[in-house]
């Protein structure tokens, strides 16, 4: 009786470009410059990926939550995050 797959998802290679993410039998780049909040993440925080869906991934420990049509076609997808900006919630000093 065969096994049963542990993860659907995996990190197969991580650059200082990007990362490239094995979904079922569909390897995809995920660059650092459309996904700027995976830049100063570990290879530990990377690969601790869950998929509670067939078009959802979630990385718990960087509280990153993705769809999977974001990834294959970002530019579909302009509005990004950008790390290391003020809260625009927070009052500022004038």
């Amino acid at each position: 009786m065969p096994g049963t797959p542990i993860s659907l998802v995996e990190i197969t290679h991580v650059s200082k470009h990007g990362f490239w993410l094995l979904l079922a039998d569909e390897e995809l780049f995920l660059p650092f410059a459309d996904f700027p909040w995976f830049r100063s993440a570990s290879i530990e925080q990377l690969c601790h990926v869950e998929q509670p869906s067939e078009n959802h991934l979630y990385w718990p420990a960087l509280d990153i939550d993705l769809a999977v049509e974001s990834i294959r076609n970002p530019a579909a997808f302009p509005l990004i995050a950008k790390p290391g900006l003020p809260d625009s919630t927070k009052p500022r000093d004038l």
